[in-house]
């Protein structure tokens, strides 16, 4: 079953600035996030619903959330995440 995707308005936002390149690396994941959107390793850790896309040498992410009952793929944001001042 393939699921449909939706963008949260800001999430559409931050996918407009994207560069083509990065954007194309979100696309070939996202494809494949489609038709099996359930992956246990890139579960948002701290959440049911949440999922992630990361590309690991551009630094940036995506979350999304996957809504059985409209079979839907939500994303939610993009962007760089910031690293812990900590380390």
């Amino acid at each position: 079953m393939n699921y449909e995707l939706e963008f949260k308005k800001s999430a559409l936002k931050e996918w407009n600035k994207l560069g083509t390149t990065i954007r194309i690396h979100f696309k070939k994941k996202l494809i494949k996030i489609l038709e099996e959107p359930r992956i246990p390793g890139a579960k948002l850790s701290g959440s049911n619903h949440l999922y992630k896309i990361k590309l690991r040498q551009s630094g940036y992410r995506l979350i999304y959330d996957v809504n059985d009952q409209i079979v839907t793929v939500t994303v939610f944001a993009i962007g760089k995440r910031e690293r812990s001042k900590n380390l």
